[in-house]
Protein backbone atom coordinates (compact mmCIF):
# COMPACT_ATOMS: atom_id res chain seq x y z
CA UNK A 1 0.00 0.00 0.00
CA UNK A 2 2.95 2.60 0.27
CA UNK A 3 4.47 1.88 -2.57
CA UNK A 4 1.15 2.29 -4.15
CA UNK A 5 0.83 5.70 -2.57
CA UNK A 6 4.36 6.23 -3.59
CA UNK A 7 3.25 5.54 -7.12
CA UNK A 8 0.07 7.80 -6.93
CA UNK A 9 2.50 11.01 -5.50
CA UNK A 10 4.77 10.79 -8.30
CA UNK A 11 1.67 10.48 -10.77
CA UNK A 12 0.30 13.82 -9.02
CA UNK A 13 3.67 15.04 -9.81
CA UNK A 14 4.22 14.53 -13.03
CA UNK A 15 0.84 15.25 -14.36
CA UNK A 16 0.21 18.18 -11.88
CA UNK A 17 -3.20 17.09 -10.72
CA UNK A 18 -4.80 14.90 -8.48
CA UNK A 19 -5.81 10.91 -8.12
CA UNK A 20 -8.13 9.16 -6.16
CA UNK A 21 -6.85 6.30 -4.33
CA UNK A 22 -8.06 3.29 -4.55
CA UNK A 23 -9.47 0.27 -2.92
CA UNK A 24 -6.76 -2.68 -2.05
CA UNK A 25 -7.38 -6.04 -1.58
CA UNK A 26 -5.49 -8.95 -1.02
CA UNK A 27 -7.35 -11.72 -2.46
CA UNK A 28 -6.03 -12.66 -5.70
CA UNK A 29 -5.35 -16.30 -6.31
CA UNK A 30 -3.95 -18.27 -8.72
CA UNK A 31 -1.25 -17.78 -10.99
CA UNK A 32 -2.28 -14.04 -11.75
CA UNK A 33 0.02 -11.41 -9.27
CA UNK A 34 -2.47 -8.53 -9.70
CA UNK A 35 -5.28 -6.99 -11.30
CA UNK A 36 -6.79 -3.62 -11.45
CA UNK A 37 -10.14 -3.38 -11.48
CA UNK A 38 -10.49 0.05 -13.60
CA UNK A 39 -14.43 0.93 -12.84
CA UNK A 40 -14.52 0.34 -9.17
CA UNK A 41 -10.92 1.96 -8.80
CA UNK A 42 -9.49 -1.03 -7.45
CA UNK A 43 -6.71 -2.86 -6.92
CA UNK A 44 -6.20 -7.11 -5.65
CA UNK A 45 -2.99 -8.17 -5.20
CA UNK A 46 -1.92 -11.99 -4.95
CA UNK A 47 -0.66 -12.13 -1.10
CA UNK A 48 1.15 -15.71 -1.71
CA UNK A 49 3.08 -14.47 -4.68
CA UNK A 50 3.68 -11.45 -3.20
CA UNK A 51 5.00 -13.05 0.21
CA UNK A 52 6.84 -15.47 -2.14
CA UNK A 53 8.43 -12.34 -4.57
CA UNK A 54 8.64 -9.13 -2.27
CA UNK A 55 11.21 -7.08 -4.27
CA UNK A 56 9.41 -7.79 -7.72
CA UNK A 57 5.99 -6.77 -6.03
CA UNK A 58 7.43 -3.60 -4.84
CA UNK A 59 9.78 -3.21 -7.28
CA UNK A 60 7.50 -3.79 -10.75
CA UNK A 61 3.99 -5.11 -9.37
CA UNK A 62 2.23 -1.97 -7.44
CA UNK A 63 3.84 0.61 -10.60
CA UNK A 64 2.38 -1.94 -12.98
CA UNK A 65 -1.22 -2.03 -11.56
CA UNK A 66 -1.51 1.21 -9.94
CA UNK A 67 -0.67 2.49 -14.04
CA UNK A 68 -3.23 1.08 -14.77
CA UNK A 69 -5.48 2.86 -12.80
CA UNK A 70 -3.72 6.03 -13.54
CA UNK A 71 -4.44 5.77 -17.37
CA UNK A 72 -7.99 5.21 -17.39
CA UNK A 73 -8.45 7.85 -14.90
CA UNK A 74 -6.44 10.36 -18.21
CA UNK A 75 -7.63 8.56 -21.22
CA UNK A 76 -10.71 6.54 -20.49
CA UNK A 77 -11.04 2.84 -21.48
CA UNK A 78 -7.87 2.66 -23.81
CA UNK A 79 -5.79 -0.52 -24.61
CA UNK A 80 -4.85 -1.90 -21.17
CA UNK A 81 -1.24 -2.18 -22.19
CA UNK A 82 -1.33 0.28 -24.88
CA UNK A 83 0.84 3.23 -25.68
CA UNK A 84 -0.67 5.35 -22.80
CA UNK A 85 0.17 2.65 -20.16
CA UNK A 86 3.27 2.35 -21.70
CA UNK A 87 4.15 6.02 -21.46
CA UNK A 88 2.92 6.29 -17.59
CA UNK A 89 5.63 3.21 -16.76
CA UNK A 90 8.50 4.54 -18.50
CA UNK A 91 8.39 8.12 -18.10
CA UNK A 92 6.09 8.41 -14.80
CA UNK A 93 7.80 5.70 -12.97
CA UNK A 94 10.89 5.34 -15.04
CA UNK A 95 10.28 1.55 -15.48
CA UNK A 96 10.32 -1.19 -17.99
CA UNK A 97 6.76 -1.11 -19.35
CA UNK A 98 6.25 -5.34 -18.82
CA UNK A 99 3.66 -6.95 -19.62
CA UNK A 100 4.15 -9.69 -17.64
CA UNK A 101 5.74 -11.26 -14.54
CA UNK A 102 8.61 -13.70 -14.07
CA UNK A 103 7.64 -15.12 -10.59
CA UNK A 104 7.79 -18.77 -10.18
CA UNK A 105 4.08 -19.92 -9.86
CA UNK A 106 4.50 -23.28 -9.03
CA UNK A 107 2.80 -22.54 -5.32
CA UNK A 108 -0.44 -21.57 -6.65
CA UNK A 109 -1.25 -23.09 -9.59
CA UNK A 110 -4.20 -25.35 -9.13
CA UNK A 111 -4.66 -28.87 -10.22
CA UNK A 112 -3.70 -29.62 -14.07
CA UNK A 113 -5.26 -32.20 -16.09
CA UNK A 114 -3.70 -33.70 -18.80
CA UNK A 115 -5.24 -33.81 -22.34
CA UNK A 116 -3.70 -35.23 -25.73
CA UNK A 117 -4.28 -34.82 -29.48
CA UNK A 118 -2.82 -36.14 -32.48
CA UNK A 119 0.90 -34.63 -32.07
CA UNK A 120 1.31 -33.44 -28.21
CA UNK A 121 0.25 -33.96 -24.07
CA UNK A 122 -1.59 -30.50 -23.04
CA UNK A 123 -2.42 -29.11 -19.49
CA UNK A 124 -5.91 -28.00 -18.70
CA UNK A 125 -6.44 -25.66 -16.05
CA UNK A 126 -9.34 -26.88 -13.85
CA UNK A 127 -11.46 -24.06 -15.30
CA UNK A 128 -11.17 -25.53 -18.94
CA UNK A 129 -11.17 -28.94 -17.85
CA UNK A 130 -14.82 -27.82 -15.95
CA UNK A 131 -15.69 -26.19 -19.36
CA UNK A 132 -14.68 -29.93 -21.37
CA UNK A 133 -17.26 -31.72 -19.09
CA UNK A 134 -20.43 -29.05 -20.16
CA UNK A 135 -19.98 -29.72 -23.93
CA UNK A 136 -16.71 -27.05 -25.06
CA UNK A 137 -14.26 -28.56 -27.47
CA UNK A 138 -10.87 -27.47 -27.31
CA UNK A 139 -8.48 -28.33 -30.19
CA UNK A 140 -5.03 -28.28 -31.05
CA UNK A 141 -3.28 -24.95 -32.35
CA UNK A 142 -0.52 -27.28 -34.12
CA UNK A 143 -2.67 -30.62 -35.88
CA UNK A 144 -5.84 -29.57 -35.23
CA UNK A 145 -7.37 -32.15 -33.57
CA UNK A 146 -9.68 -32.15 -30.52
CA UNK A 147 -8.34 -32.33 -27.01
CA UNK A 148 -9.27 -35.68 -24.98
CA UNK A 149 -8.99 -36.01 -21.69
CA UNK A 150 -6.38 -38.78 -21.21
CA UNK A 151 -6.48 -41.65 -19.19
CA UNK A 152 -4.09 -42.64 -16.81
Amino acid sequence: MQKGEDCFIDAECFFNRPFKRPIYQFDQRGKVAATAHLQRNMLRFNPILYCQNKDEFIQQIVAHEVAHLITFSLYGKVRPHGKEWQKIMQKVFTLNAKTTHSMDTKNVQGKLFLYHCLCTEHPLTIRRHNKVLKGVQYRCKKCQSELTLKII
